[in-house]
């Protein structure tokens, strides 16, 4: 009597411990992520202070215990949304100068791509602004998160500076720190007056004040005149232009 073959099971596969969590937490990174996105956008309207995990849980469709869970307080939350914008800014605006030469390109390089950013928070708000009007007298991990990452955008910001009096691009007699002062200058006056005031032709202004102080700390005997666009296609976007 012929025995019947008996069926061959198929060895089950053993994921080891490892790449479950490692799975895990790459999905715990995916679902922190979509929420600091989440509180970036809001910040950017409504101030730091405003963040709630509450709100967040409503607007990401988690539970309060869900979104809790990834930050474990609300500074913290605000601490992440601080680092997130900083990384953006980062980004958009120093990394991309750093592919012009030191000098003059990358000091104009660094300034139109803040000003390009400028356009865009004019809209949207600016949470080193924002921020600055919301922690300026309270200290904490927050105040220093947000005062850290303004400081090291204006350190580097002074740097190309400094790097285009020693390249010969500036006078020799030039303030460093001055000029670095009314650049940032610029940036603030703009945000006031387009954003909170909504003057027209803001932005030319902006532009217009950056010209000068090259034309006050430039090197005559480097800078070379030239037609200088007293409009930028950015400007001509913006509907405070």
């Amino acid at each position: 009597m012929a025995v019947s073959a008996l069926p061959v099971k198929t060895p089950r596969r053993v994921v080891p411990d490892s790449a479950k969590q490692g799975r895990a937490l790459h999905k715990g990174q995916q679902t922190k992520l979509i929420i600091v996105e989440a509180a970036l956008g809001l910040a950017t309207q409504i101030g730091l202070e405003g963040l709630s995990i509450g709100v967040l849980a409503e607007i990401t469709h988690m539970s309060k215990s869900g979104v809790f869970a990834h930050f474990g307080s609300r500074e913290e939350l605000q601490i992440s949304v601080i680092r997130e914008y900083f990384s953006r800014f980062e980004q958009e605006v120093f990394y991309p100068a750093l592919n012009e030469p030191r000098g003059l390109p990358r000091l104009e390089a660094m300034f139109g791509n803040w000003m390009k950013r400028v356009a865009v928070e004019i809209q949207s708000g600016c949470i080193f602004i924002s921020g600055a009007v919301e922690f300026d007298d309270r200290p904490g991990p927050v105040r220093d998160a947000l005062a850290n990452s303004v400081k090291t955008w204006l350190n580097a910001m002074n740097r190309a500076v400094v790097q285009a009096k020693e390249v010969g691009h500036l006078r020799i007699d030039a303030d460093e720190k001055q000029i670095a002062f009314e650049i940032h200058g610029l940036i603030l006056a703009l945000h006031y007056e387009a954003r909170f005031l909504k003057y027209p032709g803001s932005i030319d202004r902006a532009h217009q004040g950056f010209e000068h102080i090259l034309a006050r700390y430039g090197n005559p005997a480097v800078l070379k005149p030239k037609a200088r666009a007293t409009k930028s296609s950015l400007s001509q976007k913006s509907s405070f232009a």
